[in-house]
């Protein structure tokens, strides 16, 4: 009796997938839990496992295609033994085993699909089955691909990439020896589905909300020397860094009290005000912007924040997120100063009422005490939704933060 291969459940909300890769073909022979096909969510990438020994007798739902939760994408055989792997599969079996089915890869590819295969010299580079067939075409040997998957596994769009600057580059050569007349390409490339999601709830947050941005500048000296008087102590204790960033959550927090609609939702003809603070800090990741949260983050330390943004930030870049480490949040805290952006105006995540967007630390002349100083500022912009929180309220919110950060002891002692 055929067996259904079925999209499983992949996570609150998620509603529809994206069919990725197909890993076997029809025919194939599979052993149960071998990876089948690749499924791809806005936030998550995720592999179906075989449900038993068999083999594919027929796919349903191509590369691209959308499915439903729970709809019937394929089907297979069950066989009375175990099926045979051939040689390319045992050989690829030695290769480090990937992540495990539900491992996060925010779009395209999955992260890891346990059948990994080395490069033409033995060296155990994993490559994905799509790469490894456009390899093949165009005479690439893994090793002169960068990789961005898990473990440093080559992905198709790897691929893409650098054939694409090989071809810029020889185009380059081209132009310069033969002048204007060179041909000019262009190449089109699909959305991903994690591009294609941010740029829906972009737009969504667009038109759904009444947006408004309010700008300050901070002068960040006080943190500066702190961080500069007990880095080292810090470092020896904790085995990490006092970055800047605990000084900021500890500060929203501090303003998310004291302006409470900014860590509110509007619900409908309802607005819902929450007793927590779920802070969530966008970082990118391996395959773009990702927005993991820091549960009830006014419980955590400034040690337990630093830790936590370290380990969030490293599973973000190898797309080892969970799906429940990105849901819900409740204030979001965006850092355009990693990149050096001096000022911008972030866009809220909805639902959400509020996002802080920090700047890169500049040395500026400023008026203090009716003398001209140098101190080392930082431009901080809040965007927010009118509808529940007001200009006043959003100046305040601003102002809040700027009083803690400039005098960190206001944290410790609440005033």
């Amino acid at each position: 009796m055929p067996l259904e291969l079925k999209v499983p459940e992949v996570g609150e909300s998620i509603t529809e997938v994206e069919i990725g890769e197909w890993l076997k073909a029809e025919g194939d022979s599979v052993e149960r839990d071998d990876p089948l096909v690749v499924i791809e969510t806005d936030k998550i990438t995720v592999e179906l496992p075989a449900p038993a020994s068999g083999t594919v007798t027929r796919v349903l739902k191509k590369e691209g295609e959308v499915a439903s939760v729970g709809e019937v994408i394929g089907y297979m055989e069950e066989s009375a033994t175990p099926a045979a792997k051939g040689t390319e599969e045992a050989a690829a079996a030695e290769l480090p085993a990937g992540p495990a089915v539900g491992s996060v890869a925010e779009a395209g590819e999955t992260s890891g699909d346990g059948v990994g295969d080395g490069s033409g010299d033995g060296a155990h580079v994993r490559v994905s089955p799509t790469a490894r067939r456009i390899m093949a075409e165009h005479g690439v040997e893994a090793e002169e691909v960068q990789a961005s998957g898990a473990s440093g596994r080559v992905l198709k769009d790897d691929v893409l990439r650098h054939l694409s600057a090989k071809e810029g580059a020889a185009a380059g050569t081209s132009v310069g020896e033969g002048g204007a007349g060179s041909e000019r390409r262009e190449e089109v490339v699909p959305m991903s589905p994690l591009r294609r999601r941010v740029a829906e709830r972009l737009v969504q947050a667009q038109q759904q909300a009444a947006l408004l941005t309010t700008f300050n500048e901070i002068d960040m000296s006080e943190v500066i020397a702190l961080r500069h008087k007990y880095q080292d102590s810090f470092r020896e204790k904790y085995e990490i860094k006092l970055g800047f960033m605990s000084f900021f959550v500890k500060a929203v927090i501090e303003a998310l009290k004291t302006v409470p609609q900014l860590n509110a939702e509007v619900r409908g003809t309802d607005i819902v005000y929450r007793d927590y603070y779920d802070i969530g800090i966008a970082v990118g990741g391996g395959r773009g912007l990702v927005v993991p949260v820091l549960r009830d983050a006014d419980h955590l330390s400034f040690a337990q924040v630093e830790v936590a943004i370290i380990d969030l930030a490293r599973r973000a870049q190898s797309n080892d997120l969970k799906l429940e480490e990105l849901q819900g949040g409740t204030f979001t805290i965006s850092n355009g100063g990693v990149y050096g952006s001096l000022l911008s105006t972030p866009i809220v995540n909805p639902p959400q009422s509020g996002i802080l967007g920090l700047h890169k630390i500049e040395e500026r002349p400023i008026a203090k005490d009716g003398e001209v100083v140098i101190r080392p500022m930082m431009y901080v912009a809040m965007s927010y939704d009118h509808r529940i929180v007001d200009g006043r309220e959003a100046v305040s919110f601003l102002v809040r933060i700027k009083e803690v950060v400039e005098d960190p002891e206001r944290i410790l002692l609440e005033v």
